[in-house]
This record gives structure tokens, sequence and C-alpha cells, in this order.
């Protein structure tokens, strides 16, 4: 009969541990793509809050100029009204004719001028809604680095002190942290605290 070869308990727990320590190290490589992929959002989210606050002002920057333009109208239109009124009677008929057509004419621009104003007030208000909504994502992705960024330094310590607990709180702490990600890209839940 052949002998049967048992193997060293030692090389055992060595070959687990090594087993262990490439799994752990794979995963961490895990955690490290899912990282960079909440950073990304979390940068493009910045950038696009930052952009649509600009834009809105400019916006309402715009807005402002045409509120004034139909109030300068808007006073114009006054005048020639008051002047009408006070001198209509005596004006010859070719002067009242063209103060008649100057007041329609400074009327309609009046108006058009009030019409651009309501176009680029929405415009301005669609601007602030979406840096609004990239300003909710932000903090989601925010907490999610900083948990992803946590959960590889704690995965390393785990293949350094070779504790599977301060793996699993690895774990935890990465998938808490890709969950908050996610949140950020798709807003499925809101935090209270956030």
């Amino acid at each position: 009969m052949a002998e049967v070869e048992l193997p060293d308990p030692k090389e055992l727990e060595e070959m687990r541990e090594q087993s262990f320590t490439r799994r752990t190290a794979l995963v961490t490589a895990l955690y490290a793509v899912c990282l960079a992929v909440v950073s990304l959002g979390g940068n493009n989210a910045t950038k696009e809050m930052s952009l649509a606050q600009q834009q809105a002002s400019d916006q309402w920057a715009f807005y402002q100029a045409k509120a004034m333009r139909a109030q300068l109208y808007h006073i114009e239109k006054l005048r020639v009204e008051d002047d009408l009124a006070e001198r209509g009677s005596t004006l010859a008929a070719a002067a009242r004719q063209h103060k008649e057509k100057l007041l329609e004419t400074v009327g309609r621009e009046e108006q058009r001028y009030e019409g651009e104003k309501k176009e680029i007030e929405e415009k301005a208000r669609e601007l602030e809604h979406e840096r609004d909504k990239n300003e909710t994502k932000d903090p989601y992705f925010d907490f999610g680095e900083v948990l992803l960024q946590i959960s590889i330094v704690l995965a390393s310590m785990s293949i350094l002190t070779r504790s599977r607990t301060i793996f699993h709180a690895s774990l935890v702490a990465a998938v808490t942290g890709f969950a908050l990600g996610l949140n950020g890209y798709l807003l499925l839940f809101r935090l209270p605290f956030l």
C-alpha cells in the first residue's frame, strides 16, 4: 500500500493566507475602480452646478437689461400719452398722427420686451433648477468617495493584519460608499441630513 503524505498544517495556513491576500488585493482594486467612477460623478456634478449658476446669472442679467428697456419704453409711452392728452386738440393733424403712430410703436416695443423678459426668466429658472439638482447630488458623491477611500484603507489593513473582520468592515464601507455614489447619479433616495 502506498503512503499518503499529509500536507503540513503550516503550509496549508500559508496557502490560505496567500489566497486571502490575493482576493483582498483584487477586491481592493475593485474598490479603486468604484472610487474613480464616484469621483468622476462628483467632479461632473460640481462642474455642472457651477456652470448652471453662471448661466443662470447671465440670464438674470439679460433679464434685467430687457426689463430696463421695457421700462424705458413704458416711460416713453406715458410721456407721449401725456403729451397727446395735454396738447392733442391743439396739434396739427399731421403732428397728432405722428404722435399716435409713435405711441403705437412704443407700445409694441414695450410689449416685445415684456415677452422676451418672460422667455429669459423661464430659461433662468430652468438653469437654477439644474444647479439645484446638481447641488443635491454632490454630497452623495462626496460621502461615497470618503467611504470608498476608507474601504481601501481598511482592505489594505486587513492584508497587513490578516484580519477578516477588518476586511468585512471594508466591504460594508465600500458597499455603502458605492450605494451613495450611485444615488448621486440616480437620486433614488434622499437622506434627511443631506
